[in-house]
């Protein structure tokens, strides 16, 4: 088990890239015409659903590495460059292309009349839990190889799961309330954390493969 300071830092870590704010705008568009049982449902589906990939990413992801022979320097390494690049573009208030692309959007606005069929794709998976958050729970699950370390990840997990379902139900509200300048800024801020995340995973995974970078 690590310490409280550090699954506190990890929390933070994965609520910032397995956030729902860059799903919201998407969120409230597809489900502009649903009614709130509509909507409450399909908020639950994706929050459900994030989770699930959360949670298959604490408990296998370690064995898909092993399984393809990639060593957790090296899933450093790629992961952060991923989230750096995820980074630069929710600084520049954009929603990173590793969550969606304008093709998969076209597709989800025609599965939008039938509201149930985008909670998962693309909601839950890629626009919540990515390519970026599957790689960042990866790598904070592989920190220690205590069986309560991955309880302690599932729990995080299963608290930021419900934290979407809420922000979900909200969406419509924080909208509003918010607008796309709130949002934003919002973005950036996440942007900010989440490069500083990626700094650290390129780093950490650099003096494991070059040891010579250590001095």
């Amino acid at each position: 088990m690590l310490a409280l300071a550090d699954y506190i830092q990890i929390a933070i870590g994965i609520v910032t890239i397995f956030s729902p704010f860059a799903a919201i705008p998407i969120f409230v568009s597809l489900t502009s015409n649903a009614s709130i049982q509509e909507k409450n449902d399909t908020a639950k589906t994706a929050a459900f659903s994030a989770g699930i990939a959360g949670l298959t990413s604490v408990w296998i992801g370690q064995y898909i590495l092993v399984f393809f022979g990639i060593s957790i320097s090296s899933f450093k390494i790629a992961g952060g460059i991923l989230l750096l690049l995820m980074a630069i573009n929710m600084l520049n208030a954009k929603i990173p292309k590793a969550k969606n692309t304008k093709s998969e959007l076209k597709e989800a606005k025609k599965k939008s009349i039938n509201v149930s069929e985008i909670a998962v794709v693309p909601l839950a998976i890629p626009l919540i839990a990515g390519p970026g958050a599957i790689s960042t729970i990866i790598i904070f699950s592989q920190r220690s190889s205590e069986f309560m370390h991955l309880i302690a990840m599932s729990g995080i997990i299963i608290a930021i799961s419900l934290y979407i379902l809420v922000m979900l139900r909200m969406a419509t509200f924080i909208s509003k309330k918010l607008g796309i300048t709130g949002i934003n800024i919002i973005s950036r801020v996440m942007g900010l954390i989440l490069a500083s995340i990626s700094i650290e995973f390129i780093t950490s995974g650099l003096l494991t493969v070059f040891p010579v970078l250590a001095g």
